[in-house]
């Protein structure tokens, strides 16, 4: 039985965000590319494993409130993730539309595969007009795992290759987060992940 689910949705945020190119985080200040966030060649992609239910309210905010969404790390049985695919600075076609696909794996603690799929489509609509091109945009895949009984405890991978199919550019992402063991499971652990742009 699959714990994953791909949802689809269409988001499209009003967050401005400054072109100058690089992620930031939510002071303004540039941070280095890391597994789960990174830029290539002016195509940002940014993971985020978030155990918050109200995800999506969050991100239906005015320009000028950025969404804060925690990040899970350690994870107990029951608890609901959600899988958040974020883009920006897609390249449009001749007809202004942008293409962009992923690939998404979802790997066990025993190294097999949870979910093995390849060109999902992520993004199909109107790309942003070119002074919002570096606005941040949702991919309309998103992933929901709950942690079910028989699941294996352990580290759980999440690797994203994000394809910009107009300019050809691929941006790698990954992410983990621990099913902890059942007795373990009365502690909890986040992280924050902040919405920022490039």
């Amino acid at each position: 039985m699959k714990r994953f689910i791909v949802i689809t949705l269409i988001f499209i945020s009003s967050i401005a965000i400054a072109e100058n190119i690089g992620w930031r985080d939510k002071d303004g200040n540039p941070v280095p590319n890391t597994d789960a966030m990174k830029t290539i060649n002016d195509f940002g992609g940014w993971l985020v494993v978030t155990p918050d239910k109200d995800w999506e309210e969050k991100w239906n905010t005015p320009a000028e409130n950025i969404p804060y969404f925690s990040e899970a790390k350690d994870v107990g049985y029951g608890q609901e993730l959600t899988i958040l695919i974020f883009f920006t600075n897609p390249k449009a076609d001749d007809k202004g539309l942008m293409n962009v696909t992923c690939d998404i794996q979802i790997i066990r603690p025993d190294e097999t595969y949870s979910i093995d799929a390849k060109d999902v489509s992520c993004a199909n609509w109107k790309a942003p007009p070119e002074q919002y091109k570096y606005n941040l945009l949702l991919s309309q895949a998103v992933i929901k795992y709950v942690g079910e009984p028989n699941d294996l405890p352990g580290i759980w991978k999440v690797l994203i290759n994000l394809k910009d199919r107009n300019s050809g550019i691929e941006v790698p992402l990954k992410t983990e987060f621990y099913l902890k063991e059942k007795s373990a499971n009365k502690s909890k652990h986040s992280d924050g992940a902040s919405a920022a742009g490039v």
